[in-house]
């Protein structure tokens, strides 16, 4: 897995691009012309707590920039899953793995139906941001967790050559709806209250809001037949702890006008807890604020 695209070069898919052309891989990002132009002159740059670089890699904003890769990290928003795989799918080298790196439970079934070939989901533990176009600043973490498949072992020892700590999961989509329900706890309230969640989480009130939001989504978990690993309601009171200063991905989008993935996080688990017949009331109002918001 020395060639390497990332489709939706935001702030996720640049982090692990960079870390990867760091260990030697020839990487291209494929983004917003404000973005590719940044990198096109100087490189990414990568701000760590480790380490501030510029990472040389190509850019461009055109999808046949995923010409001969043999690894796809594809990493756009949820919304724009189909239109992005339709737009890919004439460029993709025949043998190319494709990894999604995006929010949400269902991206890889809905990319894969668009593309008529195998797509490989990961769970995302990062926290990023983009500080300027090509300029990324990591906060903290950075593991995955991919789905069991032929090319998995390959992807998992690309990425640890490039220090990214992966696993590989045959209950990947259990991790998917881990990571979805602590996204719905935080997401729509770091987004309203514009707050970073350490102080998000010393509000009157609000770590109820979050627990309650915790236990609609494992009843919906339930209901479809997931398993879920762990103690979700543990692991979503420590992420303030490991990640205070971190602002959600919807605040971020709120905050630069932009439309959020809210509809494929606690809009989801709205979606389905009706077809399941499972009633969702606090994430039904989480996610009617931020549409609110949105316009």
């Amino acid at each position: 897995m020395r060639t390497v695209a990332v489709m939706g070069a935001g702030a996720v898919g640049c982090y692990y691009g960079a870390m990867l052309a760091r260990a030697g891989c020839s990487v291209t990002l494929i983004g917003r012309p404000q973005h590719v132009e940044a990198v096109q002159r100087s490189g990414l740059r990568l701000e760590t707590k480790a380490f501030d670089e510029q990472v040389k890699m190509r850019a461009t904003a055109q999808p046949d920039g995923v010409r001969g890769a043999q690894l796809v990290l594809f990493s756009v928003k949820s919304p724009d899953t189909e239109a992005a795989g339709k737009a890919l799918a004439p460029h993709l080298d025949p043998e190319a793995a494709i990894l999604t790196l995006q929010n949400g439970v269902d991206n890889a079934e809905r990319l894969s139906a668009t593309l008529g070939r195998e797509v490989i989901p990961a769970v995302v533990y990062v926290a990023t941001e983009m500080a300027g176009p090509g300029h990324v600043r990591h906060h903290g973490r950075g593991e995955l967790v991919i789905g069991r498949a032929a090319a998995s072992d390959a992807i998992a020892a690309a990425f640890k050559s490039a220090g990214v700590p992966v696993e590989i999961s045959g209950n990947a989509i259990g991790a998917l709806w881990a990571k979805l329900i602590v996204n719905s706890a935080y997401n729509a309230l770091s987004a309203i209250t514009q707050l970073p969640y350490g102080r998000l989480v010393q509000g009157a009130g609000i770590p109820k809001i979050m627990q309650d939001v915790v236990d609609e989504c494992l009843a919906v978990a339930r209901a479809a037949g997931v398993t879920v690993p762990g103690d979700m309601q543990d692991a979503t009171r420590r992420i303030a702890q490991t990640m205070p200063g971190q602002y959600s991905s919807t605040a971020q989008d709120l905050s630069r006008g932009k439309k959020t993935e809210i509809d494929y996080l606690n809009g989801f688990v709205v979606r389905k807890g009706e077809a399941l017949g499972v009633p969702t009331p606090v994430n039904r109002t989480l996610h009617a604020l931020v549409k609110l918001l949105e316009k």
